[in-house]
């Protein structure tokens, strides 16, 4: 069973929910405190022990390339000024050179079709894929999808229960047997409605797939919203080769859509020692107790 070493970063979505800031800066890039989204999604492929990123991009993310790379002046006037903790925060955003590859999807044609853009860089190896979108605080969810893949092989990905009424926003599972927090995959459906739904188990944005997939992503099939769907791809290799969902643990925040955005910020502020009182003092004097405190 070979090892997931390549995670890929589907970042070309234009963002549109989040206009008009993503005007001009990648949805990709917009902070939670004080990191972009994206930088939350590489720590966690990193702490899985992936060894190279793949970031299908488009058009207007040049502002990703220039986030991963040395800041040379930056870098400079931060040593030539003692600022020893400003350069300790920058190094987790300087990654090795050929760590990161970079990928142009030139046409938004779905999360399958960047997937299969990719396909050269990953080979014949199985490979991860992170949306950045979907923010997972807690515990590295790759990592435990890894170790999930290390015991049963084949593809993993990672599932959470919803609201029936929100069936029509993922792609659904239809499950099997359970093994602890492992269930067995008998079928995946693209946003279903919730009367048609074979349940409420939903796919968030993490995947351990085998390489298989790319040749069927390379057919080009159109399905919901007229694209090409990486949900439909996945449900042709069921039954050929293993396939389980994964309920991780930690908590997602929906970061595509304003109100998860907002709720991540809330969240992780308060988690943090030098925001968390200030975040903490403002809450309580809106007259609203944070969950757990």
């Amino acid at each position: 069973m070979k090892p997931v070493r390549k995670a890929i970063f589907p970042v070309g979505g234009r963002g549109t929910r989040f206009l008009p800031a993503t005007k001009a800066v990648p949805k990709e890039m917009l902070p939670v405190v004080d990191r972009p989204l994206l930088q939350y999604a590489v720590e966690e492929a990193i702490a899985a022990g992936i060894e190279q990123m793949i970031f299908v991009t488009a058009r207007g993310k040049a502002a990703l390339e220039e986030y991963f790379d040395v800041a040379a002046e930056l870098v400079a006037e931060l040593k030539a000024k003692g600022k020893t903790a400003e350069l300790a925060v920058l190094e987790s955003t300087q990654l090795e050179p050929g760590r990161v590859a970079y990928v142009r999807q030139q046409e938004p044609a779905g999360l399958g079709h960047a997937v299969w853009c990719a396909r050269l860089i990953t080979g014949d190896e199985p490979f991860a894929v992170l949306l950045p979108d979907d923010l997972v605080y807690g515990p590295s969810c790759l990592k435990q999808m890894v170790d999930a893949y290390n015991r049963v092989g084949g593809n993993v990905i990672a599932v959470e229960q919803v609201a029936r009424e929100r069936t029509g926003s993922y792609g659904i599972v239809t499950p099997g047997a359970t093994d602890g927090n492992l269930t067995e995959v008998l079928g995946l459906v693209e946003k279903p409605k919730p009367d048609v739904a074979p349940s409420t188990l939903a796919v968030i944005g993490r995947y351990i797939l085998q390489p298989e997939v790319m040749t069927i992503l390379a057919e080009g099939k159109r399905g919901a919203g007229n694209e090409i769907q990486l949900t439909d791809a996945m449900a042709q290799l069921i039954g050929k080769q293993p396939f389980h969902g994964l309920a991780f643990e930690g908590t997602r925040f929906d970061c595509g859509d304003k109100a998860g955005h907002i709720m991540a910020n809330i969240a992780l502020a308060l988690d943090r020692d030098d925001v968390g009182p200030a975040v903490r003092a403002y809450i309580a004097g809106l007259g609203i107790a944070p969950a757990g405190n």
